[in-house]
C-alpha cells in the first residue's frame, strides 16, 4: 500500500528504507501479534517500529499482510509501523562482561554503555573447515564428571533431570570453577522466577566470578518472543569470545520452558500445533542452536550445557529426546539419588559423554580407567544384598569400597575439586586408603588430606596432568593419606 504523505513520527532506520517508504498500518491486534497491512517487501525476522514507541518482530507474512510479534509497548489499530530493514541484534565484546542483559540488548544491572559493536540474535553455525577436534578438558570442579564423564571445550553436553533436583547449582558450580581461569561465561536464564535469577547473580558476586560472567535474563513475565530470543542472543555473545580465540562456557537454563515458549509464540500465531503441542520445528529450533556450540581451528570453543526439565524421570520424553539426539552427551540428575543425600545427584549409568577420555587429562584417565566398572559392580552387588543375598569376601570388599567412593563423589553446593585434587583422591582409592574408614567419617579423611596438600606440599602445585604421575609425585599423595591415618582419622577416631 503506498501512502504520498511523509511518517507522522521520526524513526531512525536505514536511508533506503525512507526513501522506499516501508511502512503500513495495523488492522488487527491480538494477544501481542498486530496484523499489518502495507510493509512492502518485508523481511522475516526484521524489526518494525511502531508510531507510538511500541517494537516487534516479524514473524509470519504473506501476500497481503504481515504479522508483527510485540517485543514492548502497546500496539492499538489504525496506528502506523516501519519496517527498520534490520534483525534483532545484542551488543557483544568485553564491555558485557559482568552485566546483566535482557535478549534485546537492555542492560538490567550493571552500568549503561554505548556497545562497540553489535551481532545478529540468529547467526548460521560455524562450518565444519573452521572447527578442530574437541580434545580439552573443562575442568568442571566436581570429581563425578571430571572422573567419569568428561566434558571438553566445545563439547554439548546436556543436564536433565526432575524438578528441584539440582540442574542449576550444578551448572551454576561449573561456571563458579572457572575462576582464576582463561574461561568466559554466559548463563542464559530463560522464564525463570525473578527471586531465583537474583539468587544466581549473588552467587556470582559471593564467588568472585562476575567479572568473566554475562547473564542473558528473560523472565517468566516477560512476552513469550523475548523468551524465545533468550538462548539466540546469549549464543551471540559467546560467539564474539569464541571468535577471538577465547574458551566460552554458556549455560541455557532451560530448554523446557524455551520450547514452552516457542509452543506458545507459535499458537498464537496460529501455526498447526505438532507431537504434543509442540511446533513442527521445536527440533529445529534447539538444533540450529545447539550448532553454534564448536572448537574452532583458532582455538577458541563454546562448551553448551543445555537444562531440560524431565516428569517423574522420564528423559524418554518429547522434548528431552529430541536435545538427547542433537547433544553429545547427558548428566542424568536422578531424583531417587537427590533425595538418597547424594549430591550432585548424578545417576553414573545414565549419564554419558559422546567425547570421553579425549576430554581428559591424561593422568585422570588413567587413574579412573577402572572407576566407572567398579561402581557398576558395586551398584549391581548393593541390589543383591538387598534381598538378603550373602557376599564372599571379594564381593564384600568391592561393596566396601564402592560404598566409601560414592561417599567420597559426594559434594555440597560451591565445594569444587581442582584437577590436581581429583587425582590425589584416585590415587588413595586405588591404593586402598580410604578401606579402614568408617563410611561416615571417610569424607572428613579426605578433607584432611585435601587441607595437608594444599598447605604441605606446595610442589603439587607444578604438576603436569598432561602426563601420568610419575613416582615421586604418587608418593607425595600417599604420604598424605599415611599422615591421615597417622592421626587416627582411618579409624573413625
Amino acid at each position: 500500500m503506498e501512502v504520498k504523505r511523509e511518517l507522522p513520527f521520526r524513526i531512525v532506520v536505514q536511508p533506503q528504507r525512507l526513501e522506499k517508504k516501508f511502512y503500513g498500518r495495523v488492522v488487527a491486534y491480538r494477544d501481542g501479534i498486530a496484523t499489518v497491512e502495507g510493509l512492502g517487501n518485508i523481511g522475516y525476522y526484521e524489526n518494525v517500529q511502531f508510531e507510538e514507541g511500541a517494537k516487534g518482530i516479524v514473524m509470519d507474512v504473506d501476500p497481503q499482510l504481515s504479522y508483527v510479534v510485540t517485543t514492548s509497548g502497546e500496539v492499538h489499530i489504525g496506528e502506523m509501523c516501519l519496517a527498520t530493514g534490520e534483525v534483532p541484534a545484542i551488543p557483544v565484546g568485553y564491555d558485557v562482561l559482568g552485566k546483566v542483559l535482557d535478549p534485546l540488548g537492555n542492560v538490567l544491572e550493571g552500568d549503561t554503555f554505548t556497545p562497540a559493536q553489535v551481532y545478529p540474535v540468529e547467526r548460521p553455525a560455524k562450518p565444519l573447515y573452521e572447527r578442530s577436534r574437541v580434545n580439552e578438558p573443562v575442568e568442571t570442579g566436581i570429581a563425578a564428571i571430571d572422573m567419569l564423564i568428561p566434558v571438553g571445550h566445545g563439547q554439548r553436553e546436556l543436564i536433565l533431570g526432575d524438578r528441584q533436583v539440582g540442574k542449576t547449582t550444578l551448572a551454576t558450580d561449573i561456571l563458579i570453577n572457572q575462576k582464576g581461569k582463561d574461561v568466559i561465561g554466559v548463563y542464559v536464564s530463560i522464564g525463570q522466577k525473578v527471586s531465583d535469577t537474583a539468587a544466581i547473580i549473588n552467587s556470582f558476586k559471593v564467588n568472585d566470578v562476575m567479572d568473566q560472567v554475562v547473564m542473558v535474563v528473560a523472565a517468566a513475565s516477560d512476552p513469550a518472543i523475548v523468551r524465545f530470543l533468550a538462548p539466540y542472543a546469549g549464543a551471540s555473545i559467546a560467539e564474539y569470545f569464541m571468535e577471538q580465540g577465547r574458551k566460552v562456557i554458556i549455560v541455557f537454563d532451560d530448554l523446557s520452558k524455551h520450547a514452552v515458549s516457542y509452543r506458545e509464540l507459535t499458537l498464537l500465531l496460529r501455526r498447526p500445533p505438532g507431537r504434543e503441542a509442540y511446533p513442527g520445528d521445536i527440533f529445529y529450533a534447539h538444533s540450529r542452536l545447539l550448532e553454534r556450540a564448536a572448537k574452532l581451528t583458532n582455538g577458541g570453543s563454546i562448551t553448551a550445557f543445555p537444562i531440560c526439565e524431565t516428569q517423574l524421570g522420564d528423559f524418554s520424553a518429547y522434548i528431552p529426546t529430541n536435545l538427547i539426539s542433537i547433544t553429545d552427551g547427558q548428566l542424568f540428575l536422578d531424583s531417587g539419588l537427590f533425595n538418597a543425600g547424594r549430591r550432585p545427584a548424578i545417576n553414573i549409568g545414565l549419564s554419558v559423554s559422546r567425547v570421553g577420555g579425549a576430554a581428559q587429562y591424561p593422568a585422570i584417565r588413567k587413574l579412573s580407567s577402572d572407576l566407572r566398572s567398579t561402581l557398576a559392580r558395586y551398584e549391581e552387588l548393593s541390589e543383591f544384598t538387598r534381598f538378603g543375598g550373602k557376599l564372599d569376601d571379594a564381593s564384600q570388599k568391592i561393596l566396601s569400597r564402592g560404598e566409601r567412593t560414592i561417599k567420597l563423589l559426594v559434594q555440597a553446593a560451591h565445594e569444587l575439586y581442582s584437577s590436581l585434587e581429583q587425582a590425589a583422591l584416585l590415587v588413595l582409592l586405588n591404593n586402598g586408603y580410604f578401606d579402614a574408614a568408617d563410611v561416615g567419617n571417610v569424607k572428613e579423611v579426605w578433607n584432611s588430606v585435601r587441607e595437608y596438600l594444599r598447605t604441605e606440599v606446595p610442589q603439587l602445585k607444578s604438576v603436569d596432568l598432561h602426563e601420568p604421575l610419575d613416582d615421586e609425585t604418587t608418593r607425595l599423595i600417599l604420604m598424605a593419606g599415611e599422615r591421615a591415618m597417622k592421626i587416627g582419622k582411618l579409624n573413625g577416631a
